[in-house]
This record gives C-alpha cells, sequence and structure tokens, in this order.
C-alpha cells in the first residue's frame, strides 16, 4: 500500500513542480518581479502544504486505513482554513502581485490533485488483498 502510495505521490510532485515552474514564468512574464515574488509564494505554499499531508498521511498510513482516512480529511480541513486566512492577509499586499499568487496556488493545486487522480486510475490498486491478510 505504502509503494503504491510513494508511487502516486512521486508522479503528481512532478507533474504540479513542471507546473509551478511554467506558472513562475507566467507570473514573471505578466507580472514581472511583483508578479514573480507572487508566483513563488504560491507555488512554495502549494508544495508546503502537499508536503505536509505526504508526510502526515504516510505516517498515519502504518497504523490503519481508517486513521489514515481521518488524518487525510483533518489535514484538508486545517489547509483550507489556513489559506483562506492567508488569503485574506495577502489579498491587499502590495510586496507582490496577490492575483498571479492566488492564480498560481490554483493551477498548482488542480495539478496536483488532477494527477494524483489519473495516477491512481492507472495504476490498478487492489482494494482487497488477495492473500487474504488485514
Amino acid at each position: 500500500m505504502l509503494a503504491d502510495y510513494a508511487w502516486i505521490v512521486r508522479r503528481s510532485a512532478a507533474v504540479a513542480a513542471v507546473v509551478g515552474a511554467a506558472m513562475v514564468g507566467l507570473g514573471a512574464g505578466l507580472g514581472g518581479s511583483k508578479g514573480l515574488i507572487g508566483a513563488v509564494i504560491g507555488v512554495a505554499l502549494v508544495a508546503a502544504f502537499f508536503g505536509i499531508s505526504i508526510v502526515a498521511v504516510g505516517r498515519a498510513a502504518r497504523v490503519s486505513p481508517q486513521v489514515m482516512m481521518a488524518t487525510a480529511l483533518g489535514t484538508y480541513l486545517i489547509k483550507i482554513v489556513v489559506l483562506l486566512f492567508l488569503v485574506g492577509q495577502f489579498q491587499d499586499s502590495t510586496a507582490f502581485n496577490p492575483r498571479i499568487f492566488g492564480l498560481t496556488a490554483i493551477v498548482c493545486i488542480l495539478a496536483y490533485s488532477g494527477a494524483q487522480v489519473i495516477c491512481t486510475m492507472r495504476r490498478k490498486l487492489l482494494y482487497v488483498r488477495p492473500d487474504g491478510e488485514r
């Protein structure tokens, strides 16, 4: 289970890294230095959020599937609340372009999540173990 999860996470992270690099370039092209800073902050925020989730869910998976699901849902809710707080704090910022920050964060989140869905569908994981082990 953990090996399959690690494969999916690595593939999703690679897709998100490519999309993040493209968004940093796009942010620099559209918004200059402030756009570049906003895009870099957006990519860093998404990387930190998904990194925390990967560590937390990976550790919880060693305990049981129920703990893993509860941890995944808990980290998801916490990330949403923190993201709402940060967007509210950054919306009037003059140090960077908040629109490019938000756009970059949304695009990176969608790329990572979409890659997870596609990788999971292509992996064809068994949901029942053939050896009967629980």
